[in-house]
């Protein structure tokens, strides 16, 4: 043992660094989407403990295959003792099971109940979480009676229990957005390669995009509007609550920098007579949600007009050969900002380099998403002909001892399984309104984005163990501490088996664009609208059509010279019949008219220059 030990040093300092590394990198993701200095701690630990430990799941599985399979030489790959890797695993699995089934939870609701004081916020998390709570529970004494009946009532049953209805629920999830992902990442490079088709398909995008920005700036400004008729109260219930008032009323514009596009009788009337703790906590919440809403739209919206003026400028530099993004300084990229190539070279990397490289790569994931799903299909039936499996095991050797180079074929193949299915979540509309916002993350939101990534890495990585031949499978780790307990049952070991099946489904309505059909047929849509807009009106005529995006975007854009209004509207002096007339033309921005944002900037398309 002091041998065996000894000779894994090298593997526990590599792990050690891995882990640190893991961290920094979860650090700067972090900071890419939430301010830091100003999140709690409450709310950062948790998350950071939920995409830190995911990322340890897809570190720990080619090291846990090394360590089972090792034959007894020298050290070929990256191993640790077998009781390293089964505390690492408890301490893994347990962390991501309790903070995806209880404390993310708990902890989203907390941020978004609207309450000021712990006590109100606690009582609404638990009240808001008590349904779904309800749900589960029945769930497990329902699973709990099957398992009693087929191996009798035991506490290891029950915790087995627990592990094969989160591995069931987490595998259903996991294959439904793999099977988006698989097409979605490779589809997405190939259309990427064609510069004026990615134009144009933003192009389409715009009018609807635009008309989110401004139906959150409209939802804001009345929300704000309450605010400003509650903090004019001076008798009444109003005044318990005159400091929470107060607190509001700083955050939000003030009468006059906001643009009134409604009467204040309109607005009033959605005050109640008597104030109470549980009316304000809703204003709050729902006043947090449209700042972080409007918020989302506005990053979009600035992402997409450069993202256009980028794609413009290269295929306008066809004609000359040189390539220039014309972006004022505090909007310019990272990119764009560089200059050390010339115009020239600029233009062949934009026009010529950059778009090969991605077809190839295209084509390097599209063979790398045909061989997963084989694997998803054949390894019930004929495991030995299975892609992922010949590249990670041998079968002319018992046991296969898996190298080096294996452990880093199995680690892309699972970080695949686990981009596509990250990817699926951005692709598969039903999220309702939670978005990743640059710095201005939303806490709801990033409690369960950081939620739904703990719970698919554990289904997706025991589902990768089992391409593996059942010799390797049950030598590691990782299947006697979790594959027991989903093979406890005869359902939960031809579950895994027969389910991942499934993953055609989605392959299929995402490459056949079925959700466009179920679009046109019942009227409403997951995915892909922009390119339903794009078939259903390739002219682009019309409101929604990609021509009303291209002027929406030129408007946008800075114009060599300054711009001049040609209508300048006091929209306070106006009477109300006039400004609901007008209210169409503000929102698609016909009249030269800029709505300001939280803190007085024009937000809303500039009018196009004389």
């Amino acid at each position: 043992m002091i041998s065996i030990s000894s000779i894994s040093v090298g593997s526990n300092i590599f792990f050690s660094f891995a882990l640190l590394a893991i961290s920094i990198l979860v650090l700067l993701l972090l900071r890419r989407f939430l301010t830091l200095r100003a999140t709690p701690a409450y709310l950062t630990i948790p998350v950071f403990l939920a995409l830190a430990l995911p990322a340890s799941v897809v570190l720990l599985v080619p090291i846990d295959l090394a360590s089972s399979s090792r034959d007894g030489g020298g050290p070929k790959a990256i191993w640790l003792p077998d009781r390293l890797i089964l505390v690492s695993w408890r301490i893994a699995y347990w962390l991501i099971f309790v903070l995806t089934w209880a404390i993310l939870p708990l902890l989203g609701e907390y941020v978004d109940s609207g309450y000021r004081e712990p006590k109100g916020r606690i009582e609404y998390s638990l009240r808001s979480n008590a349904r779904y709570q309800l749900i589960v529970l029945c769930c497990a004494i329902v699973g709990l009676i099957y398992i009693s009946i087929q191996n009798g009532f035991e506490f290891t049953s029950i915790k087995a229990l627990a592990m094969a209805l989160a591995y069931v629920w987490g595998l259903v999830l996991a294959i439904y957005l793999m099977g988006h992902g698989l097409v979605s990442i490779p589809r997405t490079l190939f259309r990427n390669a064609n510069v004026s088709g990615r134009l144009r398909r933003i192009q389409a995008h715009a009018p609807r995009l635009h008309d989110r920005l401004m139906d959150a700036i409209t939802d804001l400004e009345s929300l704000e509007s309450q605010v400003s008729q509650l903090q004019r109260r001076k008798t009444g219930s109003a005044l318990e609550f005159k400091d929470w008032i107060e607190d509001l009323a700083e955050t939000s514009n003030s009468s006059e920098q906001r643009t009134a596009l409604l009467e204040p009788s309109d607005v009033s009337t959605t005050i109640p007579s008597v104030i109470t703790e549980r009316y304000m906590a809703d204003l709050t919440r729902r006043l947090q949600r449209a700042r972080h809403l409007k918020a989302r739209f506005i990053d979009e919206w600035d992402r997409l007009v450069l993202t256009a003026a980028d794609l413009q400028a290269i295929i306008n530099s066809s004609a000359s050969k040189k390539l220039e993004f014309g972006h004022a300084p505090h909007r310019a990229t990272f990119f764009t900002r560089q200059k050390i190539l010339s115009p020239y070279m600029r233009h062949h990397l934009y026009v010529h380099i950059i778009p090969s490289v991605r077809l190839l790569f295209g084509v390097i994931f599209a063979a790398a998403s045909v061989c997963v799903i084989w694997s998803e299909l054949i390894k019930s039936l004929a495991p030995r002909l299975s892609v992922v499996t010949l590249s990670i095991v041998s079968y002319h050797k018992d046991p296969v001892p898996v190298g080096f180079g294996r452990q880093v074929t199995a680690s892309a193949w699972l970080l695949y399984m686990c981009w596509a299915a990250l990817v699926g979540v951005n692709d598969a509309k039903v999220w309702g309104n939670r978005a990743l916002v640059r710095r201005n993350t939303y806490g709801e939101s990033a409690c369960w984005y950081a939620g739904l990534v703990a719970r698919l890495t554990v289904p997706i990585a025991y589902n990768f163990v089992t391409f593996l031949p059942m010799s390797a499978r049950e030598n590691t780790t990782f299947y006697r501490f979790l594959g027991r307990s989903i093979d406890l049952t005869p359902l939960g070991k031809g579950f895994d088996y027969f389910f991942p099946i499934f993953i055609l489904a989605p392959v299929c309505a995402t490459l056949f664009n079925l959700y466009g059909r179920v679009k046109n047929i019942c009227g409403f849509g997951l995915l892909e609208e922009e390119d339903e807009d794009l078939e259903n009106n390739p002219s682009g005529y019309g409101l929604g059509g990609w021509r009303e995006g291209r002027d929406l975007i030129e408007r946008e854009l800075p114009a060599l010279g300054p711009y001049r209004f040609l209508l300048v509207i006091d929209l306070l002096s106006l009477p109300a019949v006039l400004k609901k007339a007008l209210m169409p033309f503000l929102r698609r921005g016909l009249l030269g008219v800029r709505l300001p944002d939280l803190h007085g900037h024009p937000v809303g398309p500039r009018q196009p220059p004389l």
